[in-house]
Parts: C-alpha cells; structure tokens; sequence
C-alpha cells in the first residue's frame, strides 16, 4: 500500500459526518471516482481490522476474519496490503502519524510560550492531554486504536521498534522539556520518569475494565476525561517528588 492511499485514508477517517438527512432532503450522492472508491475501501478495510486487531492482537486476526468483516473477498485484500503484517502495519501508522504530529506541534507551541522554561506539568499536560483529547473526541476509533497501541508496546519481540520509529521524536522533546523544567534533574531520573508516565498511559489506553472492578464503579476505564483531569498532576509531583530524593541522596 502505498504513501498517498494511506494519506487519502487518513484524511477520510479525520473527516467529521454532519447529521442524517431525511430521504427527502437527501442530495443525490455524487459518483465517486476510481480513486475515490479506492481511499473509501481501504479506509473501510483499515478500520474494520483496527477494531479486530484492537480485540485478539496480530496473531489472532486472518486476512480472511478482515475480508469476511467488509463484506469482500480475502483476495482484495492482498490487492491491497501484501501480507497480513502489511495491513497491521497500515493500520499503526495511520493513527500514528496524526498524535505524534499533534503532539510535537503543542510541544512546540508550548516551549516558545513558556519561552524556554517550562514547568513538568505544563510539559506533561502538553504531552498527554493532547493524546487523551483524541481519544475523548476522536469516538469508537481512536478508542480501539488506543488498545492497539497498548498491545504493541507491550509486545517485545517487535512492538517496541513500531514505538521507537513512530514515536521517539516526540517522546524525546517531552524529555527535552523535561530537562529544562527540572535542571538539577539527573537525566537518570527524567527518563525513569517517563517510563511510569508511559507505563500508566499505556494501561489506561488497554481500557482493562479492571478500574471498575476494583472501584465499584467508582472510577470506569472509558472516562479518559477523568484520567486528563488527574494524570499530568499526579505524574508531575512524582517527577518533583523522586529528583528532590535523587538529589538529597547524591549530596549526603
């Protein structure tokens, strides 16, 4: 599959679809054209195995499961996607490419607001509010490619490298954030830091279930607004919390 059909598909799935119309007032749909068509199915196609691939992981999904879903022959998949690998490949990039862009841009924005001295909070939220609102607004889609997302970085064998080359520039100017927030920070420190930051990101975007087990029902996985509400205030007094120790720990 190339770059261009999967730019086009992910332009289709960022589109909003306005409310129903009645029979009546329904416009006469246009005739696609042959490229159109094209970026609808694969967008269709990418869906339908994001929400299967989300459920049973890559080794739990055919090329076949994907075909039956849509309603088409496994045959124009391979049309497609070369080999299964291919099509989870497509389906990780397309999602991908739109939360570390957004994130690096607010990153961004937010160091030249801050004018080089952001606080760990400010940082944080600029990190993982941005990624929460996609999936607040983003609806059912986002949400399934969140539990992918916490699939593969969670898979050693090959998850992590889909990680590395889909998000280590962003993750990298977090740090870079990080570091000119908390300057008498080991580095040590900041990327232990981040790692519980991403360990509980990822375990929030599995939307488990078992938050609600445990809580009575207090708490639910799905409330990805509660979770923007606490996180970068939690995880940020944690930074302060373990450098402040560090430090008195090097000085005695």
């Amino acid at each position: 599959m190339s770059n261009a059909d999967l730019s086009a598909a992910g332009h289709a799935t960022r589109k909003r679809k306005g409310p129903a119309l009645s029979s009546a007032a329904k416009p006469k749909r246009k005739r696609l054209t042959k490229a159109e068509q094209r970026a609808e199915t694969i967008e269709q196609i990418l869906d339908t195995a994001e929400y299967l691939f989300s459920k049973h992981g890559l080794y739990g999904v055919t090329l076949k499961d994907v075909a039956k879903r849509v309603g088409v022959h496994h045959t124009l998949l391979n049309y497609y996607f070369e080999d299964k690998k291919k099509l989870f490949d497509a389906v990780f990039e397309r999602r991908a490419v739109v939360t570390s862009e957004r994130r690096m841009r607010v990153l961004d924005e937010y160091d030249k607001k801050t004018k080089g001295k952001p606080t760990v909070e400010g940082a944080l939220r600029a990190f993982l509010d941005t990624d929460l609102d996609l999936y607040i607004e983003g609806g059912e889609g986002w949400r399934n490619y969140a539990a992918l997302a916490s699939q593969v970085a969670n898979t050693p064998e090959w998850g992590a490298e889909m990680m590395d080359q889909h998000f280590d520039p962003v993750v990298l100017r977090l740090i870079d954030l990080l570091k000119k927030a908390l300057p008498d920070c080991s580095e040590e420190d900041i990327f232990w830091g981040y790692h519980f930051v991403t360990g509980a990101l990822m375990l929030t975007l599995a939307r488990t279930g078992r938050i609600d087990k445990l809580s009575n029902g207090l708490c639910e996985s799905d409330d990805f607004l509660a979770v923007k509400e606490r996180m970068a205030s939690f995880m940020a007094a944690g930074f302060v919390a373990v450098c402040k120790q560090q430090k008195a720990k090097r000085k005695s």
